[in-house]
C-alpha cells in the first residue's frame, strides 16, 4: 500500500511507466526462461542451435541499445516506447505460432529489438517527467521490476502446464495491451533538438571520458545482478538439495524491494554524494558473494544482500546517469551506458561460468573480487572529480 501511494505522487506518465515496466518484466519472464527448454525438448532442435537462438536475441538487445537512445532523443521516447512493445508482441507472438528456424531467429531479432528500443527510451522518459525526485522514480522502478520479475516465471511456470504456445500468446498480449495503453493514455513531450547529427550525438557522448570510464566501472552491478539467474539459482538448490530453492532467491528479492527500497533511497538522497553511495552500494554487492563460501544455507543471506546492495545503488546509478551531458542526450546517454555496461557484463559472465566449472568457491571469489573493483573504481572516479554532482533540493531549500 506505501508503494501505491508514493506512486500516486508522482506525474500519471511515471505512473504508467511504473505499471508498464512490471507488464515487461512479467511478459518477459514468462516466456524467456522457458524459451531453450522448448526449443530443445519440445521442437528437437541442437544444443548449438538453441545457442544462435538466444544469442541472436541477446545480441539484437544488447548491440541495438544506442538505436533506441537515439531514436528517444529524436523522435520521442513516447513513440520508441510504443513501437518497442508492439515489436516484442510480434516478436512473442511469432515464437507461439513458429517452429522452423527463420521464423524463430526472426522472433528472436524482433523481440531483442523491441527491448533495444523501449529500454532506455523508458528510462529517459522516466527521467525527464520525475525531475528533481528521480531517485524515488527509479526507486519504485526497481520494485515494480523486480516484482514483474518474481509473477513472470510463477505465472510462465503454471501456463506451461497447457503448453509453451499458451505461455508465448499470454506474454504477447501482455506486451499488446501495454502498447494500446501507452498509446492511448502516455502524454507525447515535444522533442528538442540535439543540434548535430545522429553521428555527432554519439561522438559527443563517446567523447564524454568520464562517462565511458563511469560505464565500465559498473561493470560490476550489471555481472552480479545477473547472478540471480545464474550463481544463486545453482547454489540455492546445491545447498538445499531442493529445485524449488531457486525460487526463493526472488521471491527474497521481491519482498525486501517492497518493504526496503523507498525506505533505503529517501534515507540516503540527503546523506551525501550519490556516488558514495553507488560505491558502498557494490561493495556490499561484492561482500555479498562471501558468505556462502562458509557453506550450508547462507546462500540466501547472499541474496539478501546481494538484493540490498542493488537498491542502494540502482536508483542512483541511473539518476546520475542524465547528468553526464545534455538533457536532449539523456536517451543516448542511457543507450550507449546500456550497450557498454551489457558488452562488459557479458564478459564478466563468462568468466563467472568458467569459474563455476572450475571449482566450488572460485565463482563466489570471482564474482566479490568484481563487486569490490567496481566500487574502488568508483569511489576513484569521485575522488577525482570525474562524476557530476546532484543536488539534493531538500538539503538546498534548508540551507538557504
Amino acid at each position: 500500500m506505501r508503494t501505491l501511494r508514493e506512486m500516486r505522487g508522482f506525474p500519471v506518465a511515471v505512473q504508467l511507466l511504473l505499471v508498464n515496466q512490471l507488464g515487461v518484466n512479467t511478459g518477459f519472464y514468462l516466456l524467456i526462461p522457458y524459451l531453450a527448454t522448448h526449443l530443445g525438448e519440445n521442437l528437437g532442435m541442437s544444443a548449438a542451435v538453441v545457442g544462435i537462438v538466444l544469442g541472436v536475441r541477446n545480441l539484437s538487445q544488447q548491440g541495438l541499445f544506442i538505436i533506441g537512445g537515439s531514436a528517444a532523443d529524436r523522435l520521442g521516447a513516447r513513440g520508441v516506447i510504443i513501437a518497442g512493445c508492439a515489436l516484442r508482441t510480434v516478436g512473442f507472438g511469432l515464437f507461439a505460432l513458429g517452429d522452423g528456424l527463420a521464423v524463430l531467429l526472426a522472433a528472436s531479432v524482433l523481440s531483442g529489438l523491441a527491448g533495444a528500443l523501449f529500454n532506455p527510451a523508458v528510462r529517459a522518459y522516466l527521467a525527464q517527467e520525475a525531475g528533481e525526485r528521480k531517485a524515488e522514480a527509479f526507486a519504485l522502478f526497481n520494485v515494480f521490476a523486480t516484482t514483474g520479475a518474481l509473477i513472470g516465471p510463477l505465472l510462465g511456470s503454471a501456463l506451461l502446464l497447457v503448453d509453451f504456445r499458451t505461455s508465448a500468446l499470454t506474454a504477447a498480449g501482455i506486451f499488446a495491451v501495454l502498447t494500446v495503453t501507452q498509446a492511448l493514455v502516455l502524454p507525447a513531450r515535444k522533442v528538442e533538438p540535439t543540434g548535430s547529427g545522429i553521428l555527432g550525438d554519439w561522438r559527443e557522448v563517446l567523447g564524454n571520458r568520464a562517462f565511458l570510464a563511469f560505464a565500465l566501472a559498473m561493470v560490476g552491478m550489471f555481472t552480479l545482478e545477473n547472478q540471480l539467474y545464474l550463481l544463486l539459482p545453482d547454489g540455492a538448490r546445491e545447498a538445499t538439495g531442493w529445485d524449488g530453492a531457486a525460487g526463493l532467491v526472488f521471491l527474497i528479492g521481491t519482498v525486501a524491494n517492497l518493504a526496503l527500497q523507498l525506505r533505503i533511497t529517501r534515507s540516503l538522497k540527503s546523506r551525501g554524494p550519490r556516488a558514495s553511495w553507488i560505491a558502498i552500494g557494490l561493495a556490499v554487492m561484492g561482500l555479498a558473494f562471501l558468505p556462502p563460501l562458509l557453506g550450508g544455507p547462507l546462500v540466501l543471506l547472499s541474496a539478501l544482500l546481494l538484493y540490498l546492495g542493488i537498491m542502494i545503488a540502482s536508483p542512483f546509478v541511473m539518476e546520475l546517469i542524465p547528468g553526464f551531458g545534455r538533457p536532449e542526450l539523456t536517451g543516448t546517454y542511457f543507450g550507449i551506458f546500456y550497450v557498454v555496461s551489457g558488452i562488459a557484463a557479458a564478459l564478466g559472465n563468462a568468466v563467472v561460468g568458467w569459474a563455476m566449472d572450475s571449482g566450488e568457491s572460485l565463482p563466489w571469489i570471482c564474482c566479490a573480487v568484481v563487486g569490490l573493483s567496481s566500487a574502488g573504481g568508483v569511489a576513484w572516479l569521485h575522488r577525482r572529480g570525474a562524476l557530476p554532482a546532484v543536488a539534493d533540493p531538500v538539503r538546498e531549500k534548508a540551507s538557504a
